[in-house]
């Protein structure tokens, strides 16, 4: 995390300072009448040095009073899952208050590790944490997984907070793990299960289709990323061709987007500019990887004569999906399409 550390006054540049030599990653700016040492000067206003470093930052520590953050980042607020982390830390060390994006930023975090650097008290005010309850948002970060409807987030976790019931649909085993025992959560085998429980809330954990007669209004779905495409495709191939490919085979699969991990191909397409681009929309990951390495994994499919010809590959998709899955299993043999073949296999940390 990229944190910017403001301060406005002496005892905030010193304060700023203990946190720059404990906290990784970190910039500090002061006031110019009393910047010294490593910290960089700043002569404006504080709206406007926050409306210019805030792009550039996934962390925000202001040593300052909460009236002048909230006054200075309310102009660039967009979302809970685009903002990032802001902590307020009053000028005499105090009080570290977690102000904005404390799940999904990690400002709840940055609020504890500046506590513990500085003497301050952690201000969390966070309903789950205040509560001493999992929030589904958080289960989300730490597992790395993406939620589908980030509106749904507030919905289950008021339910988590009231004690209602909420059916929980996991074949990671993860939900329980991070959860341990706390709310009411119903755990269910498969989805006959899960509707039968009349549950006021659902939590489904997939990469693929979501169980049919669910109520979406109160249901979250959490998407696991762990599926790796494997594409090859003829020279000069648009991106548009290959975006079209990819979503239709997921589609076909009953596969969700935002599980997609990473494309994969071979080195020899490091310059395919329709791929680069495709993967650029999507903002993928792209994996190449050698005729070698291709070669030495072992695939279901024929060798392909073209790309053996062409850059020493006995095939592109299965064993380029494969290498980025670590290891993991094909749930899609190669398919050509087209100028693409695509492949998909799923990550080996995902065989739960």
């Amino acid at each position: 995390m990229r944190v910017a550390i403001i301060a406005i006054t002496a005892n905030g540049a010193k304060l700023g300072a203990t946190l720059k030599s404990g906290l990784p990653l970190t910039s500090l700016f002061v006031l110019e009448k009393h910047a010294t040492g490593e910290a960089v000067p700043f002569a404006e206003r504080v709206p406007t040095l926050m409306a210019r470093l805030w792009p550039d930052f996934d962390g925000f520590v202001c040593i300052m009073a909460t009236g002048i953050v909230v006054r200075s980042i309310a102009p660039l607020l967009k979302g809970k899952d685009e903002d990032p982390a802001v902590v307020a830390i009053d000028d005499a060390g105090r009080f570290a208050v977690s102000l904005l994006s404390g799940h999904l930023g990690g400002a709840n975090a940055l609020s504890a590790s500046c506590a513990e650097l500085t003497g301050a008290t952690p201000v969390i005010t966070t309903a789950t944490d205040a509560n001493e309850l999992p929030s589904f948002d958080m289960l989300a970060k730490e597992n790395g997984w993406r939620i589908d409807d980030l509106s749904r987030v507030k919905v289950l976790n008021a339910l988590l907070l009231e004690g209602k019931r909420i059916a929980v649909l996991d074949p990671t085993g993860k939900v329980a793990d991070y959860c341990g025992g706390k709310g009411n959560l119903l755990f269910c085998r498969d989805a006959d299960d899960a509707l039968a429980a009349s549950a006021d809330g659902m939590v489904v954990v997939t990469s693929g289709a979501v169980p049919q007669g669910l109520d979406p209004s109160r249901t979250l779905v959490l998407r696991p990323v762990e599926l790796c495409l494997g594409i090859g495709c003829n020279r000069g191939t648009s991106a548009d061709e290959i975006e079209a490919v990819v979503e239709r085979h997921l589609s076909l699969l009953s596969l969700s987007m935002k599980s997609v991990r990473c494309m994969a191909s071979a080195e020899a397409k490091a310059d395919e500019e329709g791929l680069l681009a495709c993967a650029g929309r999507k903002g993928l990951p792209l994996l190449f990887f050698s005729s070698d390495e291709l070669n030495k994994v072992a695939v279901p499919s024929p060798p392909s004569e073209h790309a053996f010809a062409a850059i020493g590959a006995r095939g592109v998709a299965e064993p380029a999906a494969l290498l980025a899955s670590d290891g993991g299993s094909l749930i899609l043999k190669k398919v050509k399409d087209g100028n693409v073949t695509i492949a998909i296999a799923i990550a080996r940390c995902a065989h739960y």
